[in-house]
């Protein structure tokens, strides 16, 4: 930004003294957001922290704070189905982490909630905290609705979120075991009409994979592509989960191609639950992949994604993490260190705290 303005008082300076009229003095080139005066929609980050110490877990706060209008609590966890099934103790490691949350809320910016219903392999309902998962005949059994039910109600009692998103990533569901779809979303339809009565005012969504809906490599494309957009239209609004490099987008056009589907689809309000873009190379060998990254192509999708935001009037944008968390990924359990490792490099600090280049265009937008 500095470069520009200094850039900007040597054209000008340069016009004056070669007695230019102010007439033919050629424009300045704009810089992004430019265009604009007031930003309409809410950004933020979820509070996904770089390293496994309090310090870490203080510093994103703050850094939250300081940043954004909205940020989202990002719930990817067990359920405590024995207790609420059977209206025993609730687990500490829940209870713990959901007091912790709370006892952090940032007063000045909005709250958005995600609530996991699915497994990280997005195939089967979440976990028990002791690793098994619930016996039941379908989804959509009463014993799994109740319980579910009690779990979302707790956590917005306890967060009071301006938006709560009740399951995340539906849509992978239906590619990963698609027997199970229709249970899901009888199961959901249920959800939802109980939480709008506890809670009348609350948006609600449940979150949906842009990177598998758009270009997908399913069997019958058209008729999943209309199956999950008649359900994401069905919400209060459209809840966003988009990794363009797990497609290979790397380009604006090809940011924005998948921006333009996007609209084309969804009628209602749209907000991106999570989102981030590498800023380096990844390689993950276990699963056989190479995705070029680099900060250019980390803020050239950046740009698109908060320009889309501002011309389509969505909610909010929340950036999945602000600083790569290479110090927490070590951390990880060895079944789960690969997938952790996909999303490392996709801050807009690297792990060391250092600015990468897609952090003045969030600083431009966010001053709107």
């Amino acid at each position: 930004m500095k470069k520009t303005l200094i850039l900007s008082f040597l054209a000008i300076a340069t016009s004056t003294l070669l007695n230019c009229s102010s007439d033919n003095t050629p424009d300045v080139e704009s810089s992004f957001f430019s265009q604009y005066d007031n930003r309409n929609f809410e950004m933020g980050f979820s509070t996904w922290p770089y390293a496994p110490t309090v310090a870490s877990v203080n510093n994103t706060y703050d850094f939250i704070e300081a940043n954004t209008d909205v940020y989202s609590e990002h719930l990817d966890l067990s359920v405590p189905w024995d207790a609420w099934m059977n209206n025993t103790e609730l687990p500490t490691a829940f209870t713990d982490e959901i007091i912790s949350r709370k006892n952090r809320k940032i007063a000045n910016a909005k709250l958005a909630v995600s609530v996991s219903f699915l497994n990280l392999s997005r195939d089967d309902i979440a976990t028990e905290y002791d690793g098994s998962t619930p016996t039941y005949t379908a989804l959509n059994d009463q014993a799994i609705e109740d319980a579910y039910f009690k779990h979302l109600v707790y956590i917005t009692n306890e967060l009071n979120p301006d938006y709560l998103i009740v399951a995340i990533e539906g849509n992978e569901l239906l590619v990963h075991d698609p027997d199970k779809w229709e249970q899901y979303k009888l199961l959901m339809s249920n959800i939802r009409t109980r939480i709008k009565e506890e809670f009348p005012s609350m948006p609600i969504s449940e979150s949906m994979t842009l990177h598998n809906l758009y270009n997908p490599t399913v069997d019958s494309p058209n008729i999943y592509i209309n199956e999950v957009v008649s359900y994401a239209n069905s919400h209060d609004f459209v809840a966003i989960s988009f990794y363009p490099f797990f497609k290979g987008l790397s380009t604006e056009e090809d940011f924005q191609n998948a921006f333009d589907f996007l609209h084309e689809k969804i009628t209602k309000p749209i907000a991106f639950a999570e989102t981030s873009h590498l800023s380096e190379d990844l390689t993950v060998d276990s699963f056989d992949l190479f995705i070029p990254g680099n900060e250019a192509e980390q803020k050239d999708y950046l740009e698109t994604l908060l320009t889309n935001a501002q011309e389509e009037n969505y909610l909010y944008v929340i950036w999945w993490a602000y600083r790569d968390y290479d110090e927490l990924w070590e951390t990880f359990p060895d079944e789960v260190k690969d997938l952790g490792k996909l999303w490392i490099s996709t801050g807009i600090l690297n792990e060391d705290g250092a600015e990468k280049e897609a952090l003045e265009s969030w600083e431009i937008a966010f001053k709107k």
